[in-house]
C-alpha cells in the first residue's frame, strides 16, 4: 500500500495542473467559508468532512447558476429547436469533479482547499453517487447531456429522480445481499426543486365517447415535482437542464383517518403514490411489480409532454388565435432512450386528439416527425411486453391509441401488397 503524500509531494502534484490567479483562490475561499457559515451554520470547529464537502459544492454551484440563468434566457429569446432526451436512467456519476473541469475551476478550487488544510480528494469522496442509473443505458444518456450542453445545444434531460437508486452490493457470509442505496439521505447540493411546474398525472379511469370525441374520466391523480439539475458544457458557458421528476399524492395527509387514531391510512396515499419514483428498476415478476414499472414508465412521460408542450406554446405566445402545432416538428424533437419511454407516442397522440382536438390524421403526421428512438438490443428479453388487461386497467385510453395505430399500420401493408399483386399481373 503507498504512503500517503506529503505536503511538499501534494504542493508538486496540484502545481502540475497549472498556475491559477490569485483572485480566483481568495473568491473560492471567501464563497467556501461563506457558505461553511450561512449555507450549513456550521463552523471549523464542529464542521465534519461533508459539510466541508457541501460547502465547496455549493461554491462552484455558484459558478454555475448565472451561465444557467442565462443560456435559459438565450434559448427564450432564441427559440431554437429543443432536443428532449427520455430516459429511465440517468447514470450520470459524481458531479463536484465534472463540473470543476467544465467550468476550468479545477486548478483554482485544488489551491483554494489546499490552503484551507483541507484535501480535496477526501472532499470529492463525500459525494454520493446519483444513484439513477446501473449501466450502458444510463451511461450513454449521461454522455449524450454532457455531449449536447458542450456542443451549445439546446437540450434537455427528462428521467425519474429516485428515492432509491441501483442496490448497494455486500456479501454475508458467502451470499450477496442487495441493500437499497439511500443516495439522497444527506441532500443534493445539486438539484433545486421546481413547485411552480408541479404536474398531475392520471392513472386507471375509464373513456366515455361523445360527440366531441373521447375522453379519459374517474382517473386517479399523482403529481409529478420537477427536480432541475445544471449540466455544464465544457468551457463554453453553456448550461443546459436535466430535469426530474418525484411523485407526490394530492393529499399527503389524511387528517380525518389521523383524528380517528387510523394512522396508517392517514399517509396511505402518500405512500401510494411515492412508491412511483421510490426504486429503480422494482422487481417485476410479480403483478404488482410489472404495474409498478409501466406506471413508471407513462408517470415519465405523461409529464414530460406536458412540460415540453407548456415550453412550445410560451414559445408562440403573442400569436393571435388558438397555438398551432404545425410547426412542432421543427422546434421540437424527442429522443427515446430503449424502449422504456415508448409510451410517449400514444400518450403525445392522446393529448393532440382528446386535448387540443386535431383531427387523427394531422396528429399523427406531427407525431411521426417528432420521436426518434435508440435501440441498445434485439433481445427478446430485454423488449418489455405488457399484458393487455394490465394496459386496460391503468391506461384504457392510450389500448385504444394504439390498437388504432397497429391497425393504421396493418392497413399499409394490406394496401402495399394490393399493389404488388396488380403490379405482378
Amino acid at each position: 500500500m503507498a504512503s500517503p503524500l506529503t505536503d511538499l509531494e501534494k504542493r508538486k502534484q496540484i502545481s502540475i495542473r497549472g498556475i491559477v490567479g490569485v483572485e480566483n483562490v481568495a473568491e473560492l475561499k471567501k464563497g467556501f467559508n461563506r457558505h461553511l457559515h450561512f449555507t450549513l451554520v456550521k463552523d471549523r470547529n464542529v464542521a465534519t468532512p461533508r459539510d466541508y464537502y457541501f460547502a465547496l459544492a455549493h461554491t462552484v454551484r455558484d459558478h454555475l447558476v448565472g451561465r444557467w440563468i442565462r443560456t435559459q434566457q438565450f434559448y427564450y429569446e432564441t427559440d431554437p429547436k429543443r432536443v428532449y432526451y427520455l430516459s429511465l436512467e440517468f447514470y450520470m456519476g459524481r458531479t463536484l469533479q465534472n463540473t470543476m473541469i467544465n467550468l476550468g475551476l479545477q486548478n483554482a478550487c485544488d489551491e483554494a482547499i489546499y490552503q484551507l488544510g483541507l484535501d480535496m480528494e477526501d472532499l470529492e469522496e463525500m459525494e454520493e453517487d446519483a444513484g439513477l442509473g446501473n449501466g450502458g443505458l444510463g451511461r450513454l444518456a449521461a454522455c449524450f447531456l454532457d455531449s449536447m450542453a458542450t456542443l451549445g445545444l439546446a437540450a434537455y434531460g427528462y428521467g425519474i429522480r429516485y428515492e432509491y437508486g441501483i442496490f448497494n452490493q455486500k456479501i454475508k457470509e458467502g451470499w450477496q445481499v442487495e441493500e437499497a442505496d439511500d443516495w439522497l439521505r444527506h441532500g443534493n447540493p445539486w438539484e433545486k426543486a421546481r413547485p411552480e411546474y408541479m404536474l398531475p398525472v392520471h392513472f386507471y379511469g375509464r373513456v366515455e365517447e361523445s360527440k366531441e370525441g373521447a375522453r379519459w374520466v374517474d382517473t386517479q391523480v399523482v403529481l409529478a415535482m420537477p427536480y432541475d439539475t445544471p449540466i455544464p458544457g465544457y468551457m463554453n458557458n453553456t448550461v443546459n437542464t436535466m430535469r426530474l421528476w418525484s411523485a407526490r399524492a394530492p393529499n399527503d395527509f389524511n387528517l380525518k383517518d389521523f383524528n380517528v387514531g387510523d394512522y396508517i391510512q392517514a399517509v396511505l396515499d402518500r405512500n401510494l403514490a411515492e412508491n412511483i419514483s421510490r426504486v429503480l428498476y422494482p422487481n417485476d415478476n410479480f403483478f404488482e411489480g410489472k404495474e409498478l414499472r409501466l406506471k413508471q414508465e407513462y408517470f415519465v412521460v405523461a409529464a414530460t409532454l406536458q412540460d415540453i408542450i407548456r415550453r412550445f406554446k410560451i414559445s408562440k405566445k403573442g400569436s393571435t388565435g388558438p397555438v398551432s402545432f404545425d410547426s412542432f416538428p421543427e422546434k421540437v424533437a424527442i429522443q427515446l432512450n430503449d424502449t422504456h419511454p415508448a409510451m410517449a407516442i400514444p400518450e403525445l397522440m392522446r393529448v393532440f386528439v382528446d386535448v387540443e382536438k386535431l383531427d387523427w390524421d394531422t396528429a399523427w403526421a406531427i407525431t411521426k416527425r417528432t420521436f426518434a428512438y435508440t435501440n441498445h438490443t434485439v433481445l427478446p428479453e430485454a423488449l418489455e411486453r405488457w399484458p393487455v388487461g394490465l394496459l386496460e386497467t391503468l391506461l384504457p385510453r392510450h389500448l385504444q391509441i394504439i390498437y388504432r395505430i397497429n391497425q393504421g399500420h396493418l392497413d399499409v401493408r394490406i394496401y402495399l401488397r394490393s399493389l404488388l399483386s396488380v403490379s405482378v399481373r
